[in-house]
């Protein structure tokens, strides 16, 4: 099954990460812009000046979590989707998960662009 990529609207905009991540994980547009809209929980995202908002998923037996960490423009405005990531288990609240020195650095540099 092949899904759609999304595309750049008037006030969403995606970067080539997020869309790699949305093919990864299978996510379509309009599940990541749900997770947007109604947010189970937001916190602060693992890269400067970013948002991230979950929402929980799965079962009792196999919870997850789905994620997605985005930034508010204020040139144009709109909002800019940086990653959606499936997360298995669940998160301590206001506990940030530890990531790899690679991944940060590969998002400080999406977030330059």
């Amino acid at each position: 099954m092949l899904l759609k990529l999304p595309k750049n609207r008037e006030k969403i905009f995606w970067t080539k990460h997020s869309k790699t991540k949305m093919r990864q994980y299978r996510f379509s547009e309009k599940r990541v812009l749900r997770i947007l809209r109604k947010p189970d929980r937001k916190e602060e995202g693992i890269a400067e000046g970013t948002i991230a908002a979950m929402q929980i998923t799965g079962t009792k037996k196999h919870p997850t979590e789905v994620w997605a960490m985005y930034v508010i423009l204020k040139r144009p405005k709109g909002i800019k989707i940086i990653s959606a990531w499936r997360y298995p288990g669940r998160t301590p609240e206001g506990v940030r998960p530890i990531i790899p020195e690679d991944t940060l650095t590969e998002l400080d540099k999406i977030l330059r662009e």
